[in-house]
């Protein structure tokens, strides 16, 4: 049997091996496509949560071709699907080497790289040609190697629309990437589901905390440990104590019933509506635009979502003050805009500093895929979000004083 060109792992005594919130991650494109697709599986086990998980993702116009791991025996790999009952065996197809697959949608290596930068680079050219027009290829690497696989798959593929997804709910942590080499057209993102993201923490099956809560809740947790340890007798380490939950909530991502109705356009924010008016802004092009501008108050849930299914095809920071969020002024504050491009024209999402709020963060790379309610970032703290339609081609159904919620309410249809 010929051995798939993929990067070689760790022995048994240092193995990586991919557990199921991994294997989600790592099969997470292949999932929200939503258009019948063709997908390639390489270097499976029966064994392999990868395997599993990518069975799970298949959708009834879906083909999968799997290769087998070097060493597994491609009739047990035949085997297993068999046994999956006749849905999976009809639409999954387990072939003894690379050369008897096409090219794909989506190409997944199902064992994590953990050769040299050399191997890493040799096995991505060795499998660029079964990736389809657009097409992406998603990987995993260990996460603490500062040599190797990793740093170079770091550099892969930036020019259209990288995204890495850091697991640590796996033995050992890993950093997935997904990777395209090729334009993807915008056409496509009308036919995605939001992207699975591991940055949250799941509180339950509704809510999760961002991992940037997390973060901030630990830091708050160790000043406390910090205040006691340095006077015990004091009670001063109950503010940042009981602080701890309040800055966790803040950063609380629920998840949200995106409506269906390809004419919709949904709240990239949750909050209060601000303002509804026609202006001209020379940057994202001629003619009119209607912005619809949400104000954060902390008590909102500050995750920012897609308003739209587009392509990110401009990302820029405006230099600006830190104005309260809710007075006119604000729209000079310091944002960040992400610019999409989609069926109906360009839109543009702004996120918007406050008067407390300093950081901004935003996740999507120039060339990314954005299905209509997809986390794409966030704002710390009070903060206001602007979204940017083109004026002939939408009609606003919010006004000011409105309460919307993210990703959920319909702030206007397209004509």
């Amino acid at each position: 049997m010929t051995q798939s060109p993929a990067v070689r792992v760790t022995g048994p005594s240092g193995a990586v091996r991919l557990g199921e919130r991994a294997a989600r991650t790592l099969v997470a494109e292949f999932a929200r496509r939503n258009d019948p697709k063709a997908g390639l599986l390489v270097g499976a086990t029966p064994e392999s949560a990868v395997l599993a998980a990518a069975i799970e993702a298949l959708l009834p116009g879906d083909r999968l071709v799997v290769t087998p791991a070097e060493g597994a025996a491609t009739v047990a790999l035949r085997e297993h699907v068999t046994a999956q009952g006749r849905w999976v065996a009809d639409r999954v197809r387990v072939v003894d080497t690379l050369s008897e697959a096409d090219a794909a949608a989506v190409v997944i290596v199902a064992e994590p790289f953990t050769g040299t930068a050399e191997e890493a680079r040799a096995a991505v050219d060795g499998l660029a040609k079964y990736l389809a027009e657009g097409a992406v290829l998603s990987v995993a690497a260990p996460l603490f190697r500062t040599e190797g696989a990793g740093p170079e798959l770091d550099r892969q593929g930036v020019l259209h629309g990288v995204r890495t997804d850091v697991v640590l709910r796996n033995s050992p942590p890993v950093r997935v990437h997904h990777l395209r080499f090729t334009p993807a057209p915008v056409t496509l993102a009308a036919s995605l589901s939001p992207a699975y993201r591991p940055s949250s923490v799941p509180l339950t099956r509704r809510m999760h905390i961002d991992s940037n809560g997390v973060a901030a809740a630990g830091i708050t947790l160790g000043l406390a440990a910090l205040a006691r340890a340095a006077r015990p007798k004091s009670r001063l380490w109950l503010l940042p104590a009981l602080a701890t939950a309040p800055v966790a909530a803040f950063f609380r991502d629920p998840e949200r019933d995106v409506p269906e109705d390809p004419t919709a356009v949904v709240a990239s924010a949750d909050g209060q509506v601000l303002s509804v008016q026609r202006l001209t802004d020379e940057r994202f092009g001629d003619g009119e635009w209607l912005r619809i501008a949400v104000f954060l108050s902390v008590l909102d849930v500050h995750v920012n979502r897609a308003p739209v299914a587009g392509k990110v095809v401009d990302y820029f920071v405006a230099d600006g003050g830190f104005v309260n969020a809710m007075k006119p002024d604000a729209e000079h504050n310091v944002a960040a805009y992400t610019v999409l491009d989609t069926d109906h024209g360009t839109v543009v999402v702004a996120q918007r500093t406050g008067l407390i709020a300093r950081r901004i963060v935003q996740r999507a790379a120039v060339g990314s895929l954005l299905a209509k309610g997809e986390r794409f970032g966030l704002i710390r703290f009070g903060s206001r979000t602007d979204v940017y339609l083109p004026a002939e081609a939408a009609e606003p159904l919010v006004g000011p004083g409105d309460k919307v919620v993210g990703g959920a309410t319909v702030i206007a249809r397209w004509r």
